[in-house]
């Protein structure tokens, strides 16, 4: 979920996996063209290891203000993740979807007909009005497709921006985690939302989907988000892509917005494109339209589980600071001041 997600920032066409070579890992060529991307140490991690699930905080604590917190020269995550109201401004997508903020921010209330937002203490649950709209809309069509209703992770921060923790994207209220497990029948406890964790969809061979755990629901839900015409694209586990294309019936022509990605295996990415006429919002080039189900397309993004632990493995390295205020759009210190 979040440790592959610093590979979003690549707003290119078509993104292929770095296929890997015995002995070096990664194909100087590939590697080269990501560094050259801006994601050189996103390509780098080990793609072995799925990323953990993080569970919330019944009692979460505020953060210390920031000692000179006009200073552009703070880390932006510093800044936006202390903000925990909107700005009081026109709503409007600022940037790109891993380096921008969010004006006017609408929050989706916490519990609806068909929806529940999950780890409440995030305080993630805002976005663009358009994000709020589809959301809403996807979660009324939920039951008609064999799906109770959603469970929400991640949206945006209130004034959007860089996260303390997580994400490298989610920055401009567009995009949106959804739990590929269903609704229970009843309104969840808060402890819950903070604890309760999503079922894994991926078997454990890591190749194909659980057969106990998918359903055609799962495929539909998925069916349902791609067609709506906001939807920019969806990230999705490798296995589960290679699960959608063979179930998909004859009805194919949403498949090409479904993009495998790394993790992504007990939820899906849904990313909006940028609303009409929003001059400040910078969305990607729109996905290719074919259905990327080649064995070849998908099997570079399937993660194996590693063999065993390496007593000779070097530690992870640390989480990258981020950018500063300064490096983001001149707009998102605007963004920052206003009540």
């Amino acid at each position: 979920m979040f440790q592959s997600e610093r590979l979003e920032l690549v707003g290119l066409r078509t993104i292929k996996p770095p296929w890997r070579t015995a002995r070096s890992g990664l194909r100087l060529p590939a590697l080269l063209f990501l560094c050259a991307a801006g994601a050189c140490a996103a390509a780098m991690f080990a793609p072995g290891v799925a990323p953990a699930q993080d569970k919330g905080t019944l009692n979460p604590e505020p953060l210390p203000p920031l000692a000179h917190p006009d200073d552009p020269k703070n880390l932006a995550k510093e800044a936006f993740g202390r903000m925990m109201t909107p700005a009081a401004m026109p709503p409007r997508p600022i940037g790109s979807y891993a380096k921008g903020c969010l004006a006017g921010g609408a929050a989706l209330p916490l519990t609806g007909p068909n929806w529940q937002v999950m780890r409440v203490s995030r305080n993630r649950n805002w976005g663009h009005p358009s994000l709020i709209a589809f959301l809403e809309r996807l979660a009324s069509q939920a039951p008609a497709t064999g799906w109770r209703g959603l469970l929400l992770g991640d949206m945006s921060q209130p004034r959007g921006g860089p996260m303390l923790a997580g994400h490298a994207s989610h920055q401009i209220g567009l995009d949106a985690d959804i739990w590929l497990t269903p609704m229970p029948d009843r309104e969840l406890s808060r402890q819950e939302r903070e604890e309760m964790m999503a079922t894994l969809v991926v078997g454990e061979s890591r190749k194909e989907v659980e057969p106990k755990v998918w359903t055609p629901a799962h495929v539909a839900l998925i069916k349902a988000a791609a067609q709506d015409p906001l939807v920019a694209r969806i990230f999705i586990n490798g296995a589960i892509k290679k699960a959608l294309c063979r179930d998909a019936g004859s009805d194919r022509r949403w498949l090409h917005k479904v993009q495998p990605w790394y993790g992504h295996d007990w939820h899906f990415h849904v990313r909006l494109q940028c609303p009409p006429g929003e001059k400040e919002c910078h969305g990607q080039p729109p996905r290719p339209l074919n259905e990327d189900c080649q064995t070849k397309d998908l099997d570079g993004w399937i993660e194996l589980p590693k063999p065993g632990a390496n007593p000779d493995a070097k530690p992870a390295p640390p989480p990258r600071p981020g950018p500063r205020v300064s490096e983001l759009p001149a707009a998102c210190r605007q963004v920052l001041k206003v009540p």
